[in-house]
């Protein structure tokens, strides 16, 4: 398990991105306005990295940044791995996000105009571009969209810079990986900077961290038990023969006798 210590973090590592997004709210409507090219006037954020549980027994959702902006909601999450169920996440977060607009018994217009917004690293459709912008489009008239007010925005930090403003090409080359070249980069970087006196985010990644670890060991902890059971049921060996067998050092035998 490799993981990053607090100096080490980027703006692109999803701890520090929700911290600042969430600390700084000109950085946060910056991003959304530069990202979406509209106009933001005030965004609010009704909680601080927004959980979404709707049933008791069902899955919930935890939004990296949710923040509005009278009749909009933005929800902008960084993703610096690439995988194939991105699409089918922004539909069950669009739906996730609506479910916890609407009260029982609302009428639909009260639905807000909703934005989600994965910012990737890499090209999640392969096509070369820095953004894909999605909206619900009919196949037999593509001028006529269905109107239901909802964005799905995927950006490619790596992707063309073709069309894009100077404000945009100086921010994905900055989540990309290189320095800061204008005003608002350096404004990010400034913070991240700052980031690193800030001793409760410094504890609170710290305790994350170790919560992680402490997952992670319980996990290989439980693997191995099981590969330690199926050794003893398959081939009729003693605990001890089945541990050596894997190769668990005899110091942590008695461990696994307790478990077994």
């Amino acid at each position: 398990m490799n993981q990053k210590i607090y100096d080490e973090l980027s703006f692109t590592d999803d701890f520090m991105f929700c911290k600042i997004m969430l600390d700084n709210k000109d950085i946060c409507k910056e991003v959304i306005e530069l990202l979406l090219g509209i106009k933001v006037h005030d965004i609010q954020y009704p909680e601080k990295q927004k959980t979404i549980e709707l049933t008791s027994d069902g899955k919930g959702i935890r939004l990296d940044v949710y923040a509005e902006d009278g009749n909009k909601v933005y929800d902008i999450e960084m993703q610096t791995t690439v995988n194939k169920d991105i699409p089918k996440r922004s539909r069950y977060y669009q739906g996730m996000i609506d479910l916890n607009l609407i009260s029982r018994g609302a009428e639909y217009s009260e639905l807000k105009e909703s934005f989600v917004v994965f910012i990737c690293l890499d090209d999640l459709f392969n096509r070369n571009k820095s953004i894909y912008t999605f909206k619900n489009v009919c196949i037999e008239d593509k001028d006529l969209e269905l109107q239901d007010e909802t964005t799905k925005v995927f950006i490619n930090a790596n992707g063309s810079r073709n069309n894009l403003t100077n404000s945009q090409i100086a921010f994905l080359d900055y989540i990309s990986g290189k320095e800061p070249t204008d005003e608002f980069t350096n404004r990010i970087n400034l913070e991240l900077s700052k980031a690193q006196s800030r001793e409760e985010w410094r504890l609170e990644y710290m305790t994350l961290l170790q919560r992680d670890r402490e997952k992670f060991a319980e996990g290989k902890a439980e693997g191995k038990l099981e590969d330690i059971q199926n050794l003893m049921e398959n081939l009729n060996l003693s605990a001890e023969k089945a541990m050596k067998a894997l190769g668990i050092p005899e110091s942590e035998y008695e461990k696994y006798k307790e478990m077994l």
